[in-house]
């Protein structure tokens, strides 16, 4: 097999050619990817979430569906029903768009909560349940959900227990003035979403590939002293005084196989304190609740969850 390396780094030259001043963003999706996570992209409209979404698909060689949330949609209309069919006298399933292998959420904060609890049973088991029977998904089932910031009119925070299914939220800010200029110049031809087939924008690593990586992620050194580093950091988050509710030990799990994968696409075959840190506030910041008193004063997370790594200190 090549190199873990090698097979992420045609994904990221791909996305680059594309979606230009995202590259972190696409590398922590890569991660994703490798470890089995699920995405959130949060933004301001017009950033590239959702370019980047399907440029990040379609250099996979899977099963790709889009779902634009509304107010109006319907579990139904995410995971599909049974409908009688009057020939054979029997209800026969209709799928719905969750079962494929790379899902785009698009907006899922603009959709009431039962509907973006619908996503919860298959993003933690990668199975649906519908009308009493459980119903399997492919085991590389991924979701990447696109979200305004909660602070814009029409939108629906998304639940704790929905968000914690997460493993990434991921800043999509504004680019810097080189790159949207380049950006003006590539896509400055039309209005409506770039063509990624004029653009050339194939699959680059197949089903096979992604599984054998996701082996080999799985299969690296975590030292005892950073399964300990990793545990204290997330235990410390439960003890700040700003925050209501700290990460739970799905968030300390998660954070090592991150931390494992990122490594991986580093080259390494361990992880080291740098892979933590840097996965630190993507991996937690939709993981813990501020107090009222920490809201009123104007605290973020990002803030709160960087005191917590600075006064944990890591191994040498």
């Amino acid at each position: 097999m090549n190199s873990i390396q090698e097979l992420a780094g045609r994904v990221r030259a791909q996305c680059s050619r594309v979606v230009l001043g995202l590259e972190d963003v696409g590398e922590l999706m890569l991660v994703a990817l490798l470890c089995e996570g699920h995405v959130i992209l949060e933004g301001v409209p017009g950033t590239g979430k959702t370019l980047l979404a399907r440029v990040f698909a379609r250099s996979l060689d899977m099963g790709f569906k889009r779902v634009q949330f509304t107010p109006d949609l319907m579990p139904a209309d995410i995971l599909g029903t049974n409908i009688f069919n009057f020939k054979t006298n029997e209800f026969v399933l209709t799928r719905g768009p969750v079962f494929t292998e790379f899902l785009l959420a698009d907006e899922v904060n603009r959709t009431p909560p039962k509907t973006q609890a619908a996503l919860l049973e298959a993003m933690q088991e990668r199975a649906v349940t519908i009308d009493g029977k459980s119903h399997p998904l492919s085991p590389l089932f991924l979701v990447v959900a696109t979200q305004n910031p909660i602070e814009q009119e029409g939108t629906y925070p998304l639940p704790e227990a929905q968000l914690d299914r997460f493993l990434f939220k991921l800043q999509v800010g504004f680019p810097g003035e080189v790159e949207e200029r380049a950006m003006v110049a590539l896509h400055g031809r039309r209005t409506a979403m770039p063509d990624l087939d004029a653009l050339e924008v194939r699959p680059v690593l197949s089903r096979e590939e992604v599984q054998a990586l996701r082996q080999a992620v799985s299969a690296l050194l975590l030292a005892e002293e950073m399964t300990a580093y990793i545990v204290s950091l997330v235990r410390a988050t439960r003890a700040h005084p700003q925050l209501l509710h700290g990460a739970s030990p799905r968030a300390a799990i998660m954070l090592a196989t991150a931390a494992r994968a990122l490594a991986a696409l580093d080259g390494r075959s361990y992880v080291v304190p740098d892979d933590v840190k840097h996965l630190f506030l993507p991996a937690l910041r939709h993981r813990v609740v501020l107090t009222p008193a920490a809201h009123i004063e104007g605290a973020h997370a990002d803030a709160v969850l960087s005191q917590v790594l600075a006064s944990v200190p890591a191994p040498r």
